[in-house]
């Protein structure tokens, strides 16, 4: 596992924002649901690329070339989070899956395992803008021991090697630590290599 505090500096992180924006104008932000359950996630979420992930009751995970709800391809990657995926997830093929996920206050997200992909040797890598959040990793077995520390606007992080099968989930969101959302929360942005070689 590899974390970088302040991987985008203020300059960057509103340049990425205002790119953001633009690309949920585009393909709306959306609540997934469980498999089976049909229980709406805390999240919404969005995606950027040629695939997106996506959930529902019927079909469960899984990674399309469109939207959900409006039937439209994702908007492209922006470079700037394809020099991120270089810079920090070291990977030579690109990335094919950019998931936006919005936090709100008192969203979060469970222990789960980024598995849904074809490529597991491929990095996953993500990127935080907003409120900060208590992340939660641990080892490749639900029951291993985990640990918790703070991710912040700009931080990146990747999972590979050893820790790209790691459970991971963020426990809280931690409201009023960032001034770059106006009305707060939170934005993760999990960019990921889905084909095999």
């Amino acid at each position: 596992m590899k974390h970088i505090p302040g991987y985008l500096d203020p300059e960057r992180q509103s340049a990425l924002l205002a790119l953001l924006r633009a690309a949920v104008a585009e393909a709306p932000l959306f609540t997934p649901t469980m498999p089976r359950t049909g229980k709406p996630f805390s999240v919404r979420m969005t995606n950027l690329g040629p695939l997106g992930w996506v959930s529902d009751k019927d079909r469960g995970y899984r990674y399309q070339p469109t939207h959900p709800v409006t039937g439209a391809p994702w908007p492209a990657i922006p470079d700037l989070l394809l020099d991120a995926w270089r810079e920090v997830g070291g990977y030579d093929l690109p990335p094919e899956a950019c998931l936006l996920n919005w936090y709100e206050p008192g969203a979060k997200m469970g222990l789960h395992q980024d598995r849904d992909e074809q490529d597991l040797d491929a990095p996953v890598v993500s990127l935080s803008l907003g409120d900060a959040a208590t992340f939660r990793i641990g080892g490749t077995a639900r029951s291993d021991p985990t640990r918790s520390f703070r991710l912040t606007s700009g931080d990146a992080m990747a999972l590979a090697g050893e820790s790209r099968l790691a459970f991971h989930g963020v426990d809280r969101v931690l409201a009023g630590t960032s001034d770059l959302l106006p009305r707060g929360g939170r934005i993760n942005l999990t960019l990921r290599r889905v084909s095999a070689r």
